[in-house]
């Protein structure tokens, strides 16, 4: 016979889900008899923190879970095997949908790979019906940190759904390995993520250091504009981000320079709290916070930087105005992380050398003319990590294609942009692949004369030829599939010409340095011309390849070089391992 120990599983994503459960407040569980299941129930009964009932029948048992759910106005589980155990949650997990009954489902299961392979007992539960539940969460085993991330992610998810806007049902699909170990002495420490609504008790900034971090954002209102410089100024706090977040604020710094040196980890990027606001970003930095608050009037708790602590169910003012409002005065009498922050971008500025010709030279080159109130779109991924690096006038608005991130139609929202406000200068920055790949957009016969494009040519995708990517390894011999090198007419200097004066372009083009500024004040000319503009840059890939070299490695510091030979030997996963390890 079998025998256990009387502690915890070690299947590690059942310790999750049990600690989870523990700092969501659910106590009381319903269980059904399985072997998939067997982990799980061991667990919770073993634990006095829970109360646990059996029921036989799972139809019963979630109707049982609803009655106690209404009763007590807190959120009850479900545990049941494999099968069809969970088919028979059905008919109440619809009656606590439309009740609004925080009822939590964990159907527990083999590894999922099974379903559809002619496994006994093993059904596929990946699309539930609509009323059912309010989310559905799949919890793998746990086999390295982004496992467990990812574990961590779903069911802080997952919980949180039980008691959001009224509440509801919620369903969990928990991989079981059958473990016979229960050697665990205590649960792990789980990260929580808690929700914040309007009128809730605020947690406090008491003493942090704070960055705000903003994704791309759409045009800020002056009330939060307002709102957030207020919040900075009382709490000592910098606003961070790429072109795209659109803040135009006093306590912007430039940080992405900052944040992509790949041997340097100056003091002020260590801060105890990150808010982040907006939506996707394409600076693929961040800095080192110890949590990151999310405000987002969506209240998901999106977990972009794997330190999610708390997700502010509300619009952005109101957060801003309610921490600001609550204090005495600034924490401090100047804003000494501002200026961190400034000197250290100037710092790393003053150490630019004379750049190759590439995409990065001509943001560095072309920023500062382009004319006040335009707009700026910069196709991914290149373009704007190039135009990232340097600084642009306050009054212009950028944005990108990073919500799903692809190169199909980078010219076409510069295009539909451009016609909603034809009187304002729309400027484009687009490599020579996501130009080709959205070729037939520049044919549109409503293209007005405040459309200027910059097509960076050098024949390849150059992104797969950057010195740090793992394509680069493969050298010359990435060219012909990973790269896709010589398409579109191979770098030809008359293909795209001819097609864009054909289709009325004003056709402008550079080789060298010299001829890029020959013609850029053509190009960035404040009046609208008589036709839009395309501007033909050939650049070469190794060109592009050393300027991203030299502008990721501008200084060293003894935490950098630590990094950088932890990355060397373990890769970045390494580095992420002892960055949690240290908090940092």
């Amino acid at each position: 016979m079998m025998t256990t120990s009387a502690g915890y599983t070690d299947e590690v994503n059942v310790q999750i889900l049990v600690a989870l459960m523990k700092h969501h407040g659910v106590r009381r569980v319903v269980a059904s008899p399985g072997a998939t299941n067997i982990t799980f129930v061991a667990c919770l009964q073993r634990d006095p923190y829970f109360t646990v009932f059996s029921s036989v029948d799972e139809r019963s048992a979630a109707y049982m879970a609803c009655g106690m759910a209404a009763e007590t106005g807190e959120p009850v589980a479900l545990t049941c095997t494999g099968a069809t155990a969970s088919r028979n949650y059905m008919p109440g997990l619809t009656e606590a949908y439309y009740r609004k009954l925080p009822v939590l489902a964990v159907t527990s299961s083999q590894h999922l790979g099974r379903a559809g392979n002619m496994s006994p007992q093993m059904l596929d539960r990946t699309n539930e019906p609509n009323d059912v539940c309010r989310a559905s969460v799949q919890c793998p085993s746990v086999h390295s940190n982004d496992d467990r991330w990812l574990c961590e992610a779903n069911l802080n998810r997952a919980l949180l759904e039980l008691t959001r806007n009224g509440g509801g049902p919620v369903h969990v699909n928990l991989v079981t390995t059958y473990s016979d170990n229960f050697d665990v002495a205590q649960l792990p420490a789980v990260h929580y993520v808690d929700r914040v609504e309007r009128g809730d008790d605020l947690p406090s900034l008491k003493g942090k250091r704070i960055a705000v971090y903003v994704g791309a954002h759409t045009v800020w209102s002056e009330r939060l504009a307002k709102a957030v410089d207020d919040f900075c100024r009382e709490y000592g706090a910098v606003v961070i981000g790429d072109r795209t977040s659109n803040y135009t604020g006093e306590y912007w710094v430039e940080s992405v320079l900052l944040l992509n040196q790949t041997n340097y980890m100056p003091g002020c990027r260590m801060v105890d709290v990150m808010i982040h606001l907006g939506e996707i970003s394409g600076a693929y930095a961040s800095p080192n916070a110890r949590e990151v608050w999310r405000v987002s009037p969506d209240g998901e708790p999106r977990d972009a930087f794997n330190k999610l602590r708390y997700i502010f169910d509300m619009r952005e003012t109101e957060f801003f105005e309610a921490y600001a409002s609550q204090t005495d005065g600034p924490a401090t009498p100047a804003n000494r992380l501002l200026d961190e922050w400034r000197s250290e971008d100037a710092k790393l500025r003053s150490k630019i050398p004379t750049l190759p010709f590439s995409n990065i030279w001509c943001a560095q080159q072309t920023a500062s003319k382009l004319p006040a109130g335009s707009v700026l779109h910069l196709a991914i991924l290149n373009s704007l990590r190039s135009w990232n690096f340097f600084p642009v006038d306050q009054s212009i608005r950028c944005y990108s294609n990073t919500g799903g991130f692809g190169i199909d139609g980078c010219m076409s929202s510069l295009i539909g942009a451009s016609l909603a406000a034809p009187d304002k200068l729309f400027f484009g920055v687009i490599g020579d692949l996501a130009c080709f790949y959205d070729l037939n957009s520049l044919g549109n016969h409503h293209i007005g004369r405040n459309v200027r494009i910059m097509v960076i040519n050098n024949g390849v995708g150059t992104e797969f030829k950057n010195y740090n990517h793992k394509a680069a390894r493969f050298g010359q011999e990435a060219d012909a599939y990973m790269a896709a090198r010589g398409h579109y007419g191979n770098r030809s200097h008359e293909l795209l010409k001819h097609y864009a004066q054909d289709l009325g372009f004003e056709y402008l083009s550079a080789s060298s340095k010299k001829e890029y500024h020959d013609n850029i004040d053509r190009f960035t000319t404040a009046e609208q011309t008589d036709e839009p503009m395309l501007f033909e840059v050939f650049t070469d890939s190794q060109n592009e390849s050393d300027a991203l070299r030299i502008m990721s490695t501008l200084e060293t510091n003894a935490a950098g070089a630590v990094k950088e030979a932890v990355r060397g030997v373990l890769g970045d996963k390494g580095v992420n391992t002892i960055k949690k390890i240290l908090g940092r």
